[in-house]
């Protein structure tokens, strides 16, 4: 059959509604980089236009032409470069896009699919079509779904009405003032529209979600949102860091085994709880500095940035400056977690870090016949208004960026011990830390817990066991653990996500 006709034929097959967000994940607002070609960013006028006007017009015209343009060049496409291109990229998020919503084309060319993963040295866990979907993206799709046709066209007034936003911009006036978006898909169109429209004014980011946000509290509730939800309800949807589908993301897991007893025991919990929390996981045991700077060059190659979020475990001796790595030389504690949340993949996403280690030698040591030989060290526990707002400082849009980042901002360092304390250990199974850390984060899967919510629960549930030294004076003492955090949005904890268990069904 013509290619042509093909073409034809399944956009045909496709729903308005379907066409819409189609376009909206294919014109993804932030490629990776570096790549070859990513100067040619998508203009203004690509990803803008054809969603303008759709609405206007009340035509799918151009995004099907769009479409029929991106599978052209994908049918001509040559995947011979050693080095990725912008190409290889956009063909695998169109094809994450059409597998997400269950309009593949027949025609579309899988082989190539698989050598533009070979070019990304994907592993087969890596080759989910799940992690190329943008978990921001998905997250403004279901807050679309939140909201009827009246809610989007409230939110276009209430945009229209920032002259300084929107002065000089072309797109604005080719949809007018007044939208009819009651049409299938036209809705959908315009939320993409405004979307895209305040990603390219460097209004809002995956992070940065505060300019849409007003723009929805600014809705009528009885008529903007469809049957369950709330404004309230929406806002909140978008306070969370996006970590959408398979992968939750990359967990990264370093360990020091020589005399550290136990620490098989830790390697394989936090494999355990990082699986099933639905990472994909990798493992350096026996770290040295060189180890380090192997992995952290690794962790800047362009697949990685299809992860939603980083977590490392490193567990070692230590004290309250330094980490004492395999070889016996120390590295200090604040170069690590200053190196590590630097790297471009993971920009606005969190990054969360768990240092097990000692921070000195203090104990906060319990004295008493009560307290001899009740500890947890030797035996393994399984415990399976307006008026307010009025009188505040009004901080216009003039004074606010998004655009420069303090590296650390996203990043959180959860600690086994306070500064200058032991952090305990069982005799056989490593450090109680991550023995606890893992059984709470395990029993609230599907709660829809908070990491936050989980370490204070975790700062409790530890610091009520009782521990004793492994010396001849066998002293016992409590331990409290703490963490530092640099959020700007709430992690919550996936629902258990193991990529043959999790039946997927295609959005309308």
């Amino acid at each position: 059959m013509d290619e042509v006709i093909q073409v034809t034929q399944w956009l045909s097959s496709i729903t308005p509604r379907k066409k819409a967000k189609l376009f909206f994940f294919t014109t993804h607002a932030d490629a990776p980089s570096p790549m070859v070609g990513s100067n040619d960013v998508d203009t203004h006028e690509e990803t803008q236009l054809p969603l303008a006007t759709t609405v206007a017009l009340h035509n799918f015209k151009n995004i099907d032409e769009f479409l029929k343009k991106k599978v052209n060049t994908f049918s001509c496409y040559n995947v011979i470069e050693n080095e990725i291109t912008k190409t290889d990229y956009e063909y695998l998020r169109f094809y994450s896009a059409c597998k997400y919503l269950d309009v593949v084309p027949p025609f579309l060319d899988l082989e190539k699919i698989s050598a533009i993963q070979n070019k990304f040295e994907m592993t087969d866990e890596e080759r989910d079509y799940r992690l190329l979907l943008d978990s921001a993206d998905l997250v403004l799709e279901k807050v679309c779904d939140s909201l009827k046709p009246a809610g989007v066209s409230q939110m276009w007034t209430a945009l229209r009405k920032d002259r300084n936003l929107i002065r000089g911009v072309k797109t604005i006036d080719i949809i007018g003032f007044f939208v009819d978006p009651n049409p299938t898909g036209i809705k959908e169109c315009l939320f993409f529209f405004i979307v895209r429209f305040l990603q390219k004014a460097d209004k809002i980011n995956r992070v940065n979600t505060n300019r849409l946000e007003r723009l929805i509290a600014q809705c009528d509730e009885s008529s903007s949102c469809e049957e369950g939800k709330t404004i309230d309800f929406i806002i909140d949807s978008l306070r969370f860091y996006p970590t959408e589908l398979y992968p939750f993301g990359f967990c990264l897991i370093m360990c020091v085994i020589e005399g550290r007893d136990g620490a098989m025991q830790e390697i394989e919990k936090t494999m355990e709880i990082s699986r099933h929390l639905g990472m994909i996981t990798h493992t350096e045991k026996n770290p040295t500095k060189e180890t380090i700077e192997l992995v952290k060059k690794e962790l800047m190659r362009p697949k990685y940035q299809f992860y939603s979020s980083f977590t490392c475990w490193f567990m070692s001796h230590g004290d309250s400056n330094s980490m004492v790595l395999a070889d016996g030389e120390t590295i200090e504690r604040e170069w690590f977690l200053t190196s590590f949340p630097d790297i471009s993949t993971f920009q606005l996403k969190p990054k969360v870090f768990f240092m097990v280690s000692c921070r000195g030698a203090n104990k906060f040591s319990l004295k008493g016949d009560e307290f001899e030989g009740q500890s947890a060290t030797c035996d393994y526990y399984d415990i399976g208004s307006a008026l307010i707002r009025n009188r505040m400082l009004d901080i216009t849009d003039s004074v606010r960026d998004i655009s420069y980042v303090q590296p650390m901002m996203d990043t959180l360092v959860a600690y086994s011990t306070i500064l200058d304390h032991l952090s305990g250990r069982a005799n056989t199974h490593g450090s109680i830390y991550v023995d606890r850390a893992c059984v709470l984060m395990s029993e609230n899967i599907s709660r829809g817990r908070s990491l936050t919510e989980i370490l204070e629960h975790l700062s409790q549930d530890l610091h009520e066991i009782l521990q004793e030294t492994m010396d001849e004076d066998r002293i016992v003492y409590k331990q409290a653990c703490h963490y530092d955090s640099f959020f700007r949005k709430t992690l919550k904890l996936p629902y258990t996500r193991h990529p043959k268990e999790d039946v997927h069904s295609a959005p309308q």
